[in-house]
This record gives structure tokens, sequence and C-alpha cells, in this order.
């Protein structure tokens, strides 16, 4: 099955010179690639002419394997809470990547919460805006899509647990890839101090800190719930060390600082 874009013409350009040349600017920001393979990056979902440097620069830096596990939060409501993309491609402007069907099929049976369900994905945006990226990266990458709606801390760390440990096992080498905005709507102070605390918690590879602080704190971080999976599988795959590798929020685009929204990159290795 194909996963046509929906976002296309509005998040990006859905012109493939245009998008290329925009990318790659994005993803030249990020010098001196880390020393070891990257287990996790988290990046944002925005317009890119919001999100788009940090985006670039997180991956720029990054040391991704050709397999990608992509996990992100599910905006629409549709679907079902671990919705796990299984087969087909998904469509870019001038291309597509293929879905891993091998590492597809090994996740859905690690865990029993885990299904196969298109429903959550037709219409999210959240994994489709980091896609050019991914493909200007290395146009041979093969991802797995799920869509992460579970609020419950148990859950969450027992499937990314569960994942990690697939993961640990696979025949191929895998990077997780977490899609998150941060802070929503708020002052650009107010969201510098609350993301902060968040991110803390994800540098430190604490999975249930970083959903905690999220939800004591009202922190309107879009991708917590994909993120605290991908940290619980970070770290049953053996990751010791996280990094902050950019921050900004919208206001430093638009002008406004009274209403931003947070943009992070995240690295794990």
């Amino acid at each position: 099955m194909k996963r046509q874009p929906v976002v296309a013409g509005r998040f990006y350009d859905d012109n493939s010179e245009k998008l290329n040349r925009m990318v790659d600017g994005f993803l030249a920001l990020g010098s001196g690639q880390r020393d070891g393979k990257t287990r996790l990056a988290m990046v944002p979902h925005a317009g890119y002419v919001f999100s788009g440097a940090v985006c670039g620069k997180t991956l720029g830096l990054a040391r991704l394997e050709s397999t990608i596990l992509m996990l992100g939060p599910n905006h629409t409501g549709m679907g079902g809470r671990f919705a796990l993309w299984a087969e087909g491609s998904w469509d870019i402007p001038g291309g597509s990547l293929a879905v891993d069907v091998e590492l597809a099929r090994s996740i859905s049976l690690a865990h029993p919460l885990i299904i196969e369900d298109t429903a959550a994905h037709v219409r999210e945006h959240s994994l489709e805006v980091i896609l050019p990226f991914l493909s200007r990266l290395n146009v041979e990458t093969t991802i797995v899509p799920i869509s992460v709606s579970s609020r419950s801390l148990e859950d969450l760390q027992s499937v990314g647990a569960a994942i990690g440990h697939v993961l640990k096992e696979f025949g191929r080498p895998v990077s997780i890839v977490v899609s998150s905005d941060m802070s929503h709507y708020i002052s650009h102070e107010d969201a510098k101090r609350l993301d902060s605390m968040a991110l803390e918690a994800a540098v430190n590879l604490d999975p249930a800190g970083l959903f905690n602080t999220v939800r004591i704190n009202d922190i309107s971080m879009c991708g917590v719930l994909p993120m605290t999976v991908g940290l619980s599988a970070s770290l049953e795959m053996g990751a010791t060390k996280g990094e902050l590798v950019a921050y900004a929020t919208s206001g430093e685009v638009s002008g406004d600082f009274d209403q931003v929204v947070g943009y992070a990159g995240v690295l794990v290795s």
C-alpha cells in the first residue's frame, strides 16, 4: 500500500527540486559527525520555515543506519494506540521510501499492543515531514512507521522495551527517529524554561522522568509519548549518552515571541 503525502505544498515544497535544495541546505547545518552510530534522533515536524533548520542540523550530525524505525505522535485521533504501517511505501515529492517488511513483521510480533493499522497514518503529518530529510541522507533508506497515542506510562515503557529487544537482536542495524515538537503557543521565555525541563530528562535517558515532567508541568510537547517509547527502546539497546544539539522557537523566525512553538533536536548514542 502506498501512502500519499498530505502536507506537501503546505509544510514543505511540493516541487521536488526546490524541496531537495531546501533540505540539503538544512542538512548542511550539521557538520562534524559524532563518534559512533546514532541509536535515536528526536527532531521536530513543523513547517520547514520554522523547524527545518533544527531538523536538518540534528539529522546532519546524526549517523543513522539505512533502516529507520519512525515513532511519531497522533494528532488526528484516528487508529490504534501503537499503530504500525506494515508494508508498501511512503511517497514524497520526487520519490518514495519503502517500508521494511521484515522489520515491521518482527516488531508487530514483539508486543500484543502493537497492531498493524494504517488509519493512524493516512492524515497524520508528524512522520511525513521528516521523510525528505531521510531520503536526502540516503536514498536507500527503508522505514517502519509507528504512530503512538497510548497515555499509559507502563504500556509505553513495556512496548519500548519490547521494540528495543527486537532491534538489538535484528539481523541488520536499525536507528530510531522520533518526531516531536516542544511547547505550543506560549511565550518564547516560557517555552525555553519548560522545554529545558523536559529536554533534561530526555538527554539523561530517563523515559519515566520525561513522561512525568511533561505531565506534572503541563508541557505541551506533542511527541512525549513516542519519545518515551523511543528512550525505553534505546536503553534496551544499550544507549549510554544523550545530547541536545539544537533548540529554537518559531518566534525566532516569525518575530512573534508571545505565541511560539518550540523545536528541539536530540541525539542518543
